[in-house]
């Protein structure tokens, strides 16, 4: 599992600055000729390692179409709260849009095993392979096409950690009482241990630190912690947790998709595998700058836990967290044959 913790850490990136991101000259005989679109993407908070693939996006359609295509990206919530992405979707208030299942989960259960904890996804090379194919299920497809959404291509995020204040923790049972903002399968994991968990946007993880209202955060390691400045207001942070994620699905609006001339339908397909890259080559610059930084900050320490304990975490936050995943919405989706699927794909994946 050490090993895996640093593959992950090393994956890790968030920052506010960025250079612009580097893509081939495209002549003349390349270009895809088409008519003027204009799309909008709706997305939250400021630029980020997580949304380098997105920025590729926009400036590989751009440049591939001499600007007949734009895709422009609004964040900070102008279009839409990141929780209510998904309805604007819906509604067609927008053409595309970022949203996380968990924020949401009745709405799209079928993504929601994707976010169960201690998942074997060792890398991010890995979470694509496992995240594409969840999301090309037919259960997948029909679950959100009751939100006119159209599955585009998963957003990754690393493995979560906890960031904190106040004394760090040494061992599992410290976090016994803790309030711990934990998404999705990470909460039922925290309760597992005896912590109590909360459900917030990322953009309100800073206050809610700040203030005392939750004692840790849980986020992709490393970037996020430093993308909303909460290594500014902690005292430690874990390195070797490797609590799960959560899965962030690009998604369009099905009417627009249906709209989108073939050759745009297309260029967007061929150009996922480049997003990708640019994302994981965010996520491993910023994740250097970040772990120089907090060990020369002697306010701010790191805490790995025993393997050990990590191992009996593991034991009863794993798959006895599944298998209820699976009974609960068994009823509703084919949800062992999901979770399968996932096991089946990470293993192949991982070789």
């Amino acid at each position: 599992m050490r090993k895996s913790v640093l593959t992950l850490g090393a994956l890790a990136l968030g920052a506010f600055t960025f250079t612009s991101v580097s893509v081939p000259t495209v002549s003349q005989a390349q270009i895809v000729e088409g008519p003027e679109v204009t799309w909008r993407l709706s997305l939250w908070g400021k630029r980020r390692a997580f949304s380098e693939g997105l920025e590729y996006i926009s400036a590989e359609v751009a440049k591939r179409t001499a600007d007949k295509f734009k895709i422009k990206l609004y964040y900070g919530g102008q279009l839409s709260k990141s929780k209510e992405n998904l309805d604007g979707i819906s509604m067609g208030a927008f053409e595309a849009a970022l949203f996380c299942a968990a924020y949401h989960p009745g709405k799209n259960r079928p993504l929601n095993v994707l976010d169960l904890p201690f998942l074997p996804l060792i890398n991010l090379d890995v979470m694509l392979k496992v995240h594409n194919a969840v999301y090309n299920h037919p259960s997948a497809k029909k679950a959100l096409a009751k939100w006119n959404a159209h599955l585009y291509m998963p957003n990754v995020l690393p493995q979560y950690e906890y960031m904190g204040k106040g004394t760090p923790p040494s061992k599992v049972s410290d976090f016994k009482g803790k309030r711990l903002r934990a998404l999705g399968g990470m909460g039922r994991a925290a309760k597992a241990i005896g912590a109590v968990p909360t459900t917030m946007p990322a953009s309100e993880t800073y206050t809610a630190l700040s203030r005392g209202t939750v004692d840790a955060i849980g986020f992709p390691f490393t970037y996020t912690f430093s993308a909303y400045k909460l290594d500014e207001v902690s005292d430690w942070y874990t390195t070797n947790m490797v609590l799960g994620t959560v899965n962030c699905p690009i998604v369009f609006n099905t009417a627009a998709w249906a709209k989108l001339p073939k050759q745009y339908q297309k260029l967007l397909n061929d150009i996922k595998a480049g997003a990708s890259n640019a994302q994981k080559e965010a996520y491993s610059k910023k994740d250097k700058e970040n772990l120089a930084k907090w060990a020369a900050n002697p306010k701010l320490k790191g805490v790995k836990i025993d393997e050990a304990e990590m191992a009996e975490f593991r034991r009863i936050g794993g798959q006895p967290l599944w298998n209820d995943w699976v009974k609960e919405n068994a009823k509703h989706i084919p949800a062992q044959e999901l979770l399968d699927l996932v096991l089946k794909t990470a293993k192949e994946a991982s070789k």
